[in-house]
C-alpha cells in the first residue's frame, strides 16, 4: 500500500537568478510514467548548487528552481513503466536525474554526456524539497543498513571523484595531489584514494582541513595559505620528490589549475573536476609535450561508477565528513560556502 502523499511540501525555491531563496510550500509532483517520487529524507550541499542559483556558468538553467543533486530517501509513488524500485524502497536521486538512452553516448555507457541530459537541480528541480522526482533508470539503489544522511554525499561529491580518480588512471603505490582536499569532494576523493592503495598529498587552507586531511589518511598536507612556493612543497612531499603521479583539481578558483602542470611529474596526468566560473585550464605547450603530461576533463560518473561508488561505503571504506542542518538553514550554508569555510559537507535534513 503506498504512503500518504500530500498535496504540498515544504522547499528551498530560487525565484529567479542570483535568488534570494524563498523557504515555502509548494505543490508535490507527480511521477511520469519512467519516473519514481522519493520522499527525500535528506540532502547534500554541493557548490554546484550554488553556481547554479547565481547563475554563474553559461548553460541555461530552470527559473524558478528548487536545487539539489544529493538526495536520499525512500520511493513513495511509481510511474507505470517502472520495474527497478518498489513502494518502500530506499533511492538515490543524482545530477544526473535522467537521459534519452538512445545516442551515441548514452548507448556507450557515457549518459552524462547526452545532449538531452536532465540535470536535478539545473535543468529539472532538485532535492532542496520533501518530495522529488527521477528517472528510475538513473536513480541509485541504496542498500538496507546504510545511513541515509551518510550516503546522500556520496551520490555526487563520491560518485564525481571516484570517476575522477578512475580517469586519472593513478595506480596503487603512486602518489596523487588533492587540491581542495579539505571540502566536501576532496575529502571524499582522499577516502576513495587510499581504499585504492593510493598515497595522497593533500592541498587546502586553514588548520581545521589540515587537521581532517590527515585524520583520512593524507600522507603529507600543503596549505597554500602559508606556502611560499607551493610547486616545490608538493614536490617535497611527494616520497620521492618527483612530484605526483596524478593531480585531481577540485578547487573553486583559476589559480590551482595554471600551477597543477608545474608539479605533476612527467607521464603525469591532471584531471579538472572543479568548475571555477570564467576559469581558464593555461599550460606551456613545451613543458606539456616534452614531460608528456596528459591534461583532461572528469564529470560526473555514469550509473556502473554510482554502483561501485555506493559499494565502496557499503564496505566501510568511505565516510563523508558532514554536518546536519535543517532545510531551512541553507542560506545560512551557501553563505559559509561563499566564504570559504565549510570542511567537509552539509547535509540538510527535510521537516517531517
Amino acid at each position: 500500500m503506498s504512503p500518504s502523499i500530500p498535496e504540498m511540501q515544504w522547499a528551498q525555491v530560487a525565484p529567479r537568478i542570483g535568488g534570494p531563496l524563498e523557504y515555502k510550500q509548494i505543490p508535490v509532483p507527480t511521477p511520469g510514467p519512467d519516473q519514481i517520487l522519493v520522499k527525500i529524507k535528506y540532502s547534500g550541499v554541493c557548490h554546484t548548487d550554488l553556481h547554479a542559483m547565481m547563475g554563474h556558468w553559461p548553460i541555461p538553467v530552470k527559473m524558478p528552481l528548487v536545487g539539489g543533486h544529493e538526495g536520499a530517501g525512500t520511493v513513495v509513488a511509481k510511474g507505470s513503466l517502472v520495474s527497478e524500485f518498489e513502494i518502500g524502497d530506499r533511492a538515490g536521486l543524482k545530477w544526473l536525474n535522467g537521459s534519452c538512452g538512445d545516442c551515441e553516448f548514452c548507448r556507450q555507457s557515457d549518459d552524462p554526456l547526452c545532449a538531452r541530459a536532465q540535470l536535478s537541480g539545473y535543468t529539472v528541480d532538485g532535492t532542496f524539497q520533501q518530495y522529488a522526482l527521477g528517472k528510475a533508470s538513473h536513480a541509485s539503489k541504496i542498500p538496507d543498513g546504510l545511513p541515509l544522511d551518510a550516503a546522500a554525499p556520496v551520490l555526487c561529491a563520491g560518485i564525481t571523484v571516484y570517476k575522477g580518480l578512475k580517469e586519472a588512471g593513478v595506480r596503487p603505490g603512486q602518489t596523487v595531489a588533492i587540491v581542495g582536499a579539505g571540502g566536501g569532494l576532496g575529502s571524499l576523493a582522499l577516502q576513495y584514494a587510499k581504499a585504492m592503495g593510493v598515497r595522497v598529498v593533500a592541498v587546502d587552507g586553514g588548520d581545521e582541513k589540515r587537521g581532517m586531511c590527515e585524520e583520512l589518511g593524507a600522507e603529507a598536507f600543503v596549505d597554500f595559505t602559508r606556502s611560499n612556493d607551493l610547486v616545490a612543497d608538493v614536490k617535497a612531499a611527494t616520497p620521492d620528490g618527483l612530484g605526483a603521479h596524478a593531480v585531481i583539481l577540485l578547487a573553486v578558483s583559476e589559480k590551482p589549475f595554471q600551477q597543477a602542470t608545474e608539479y605533476v611529474r612527467s607521464r603525469g596526468t591532471i584531471v579538472a573536476i572543479g568548475l571555477p566560473p570564467d576559469a581558464y585550464l593555461k599550460a606551456p605547450v613545451l613543458n606539456t609535450v616534452l614531460r608528456m603530461i596528459t591534461i583532461k576533463g572528469s564529470y560526473v560518473g555514469n550509473r556502473q561508477d554510482g554502483v561501485e561508488a555506493l559499494d565502496f561505503f557499503a564496505r566501510g571504506l568511505i565516510k563523508a565528513p558532514f554536518k546536519t542542518a535543517p532545510l531551512e538553514d541553507l542560506p545560512k550554508i551557501f553563505e559559509l560556502m561563499e566564504q570559504g569555510k565549510i570542511a567537509g559537507r552539509y547535509v540538510l535534513e527535510m521537516p517531517e
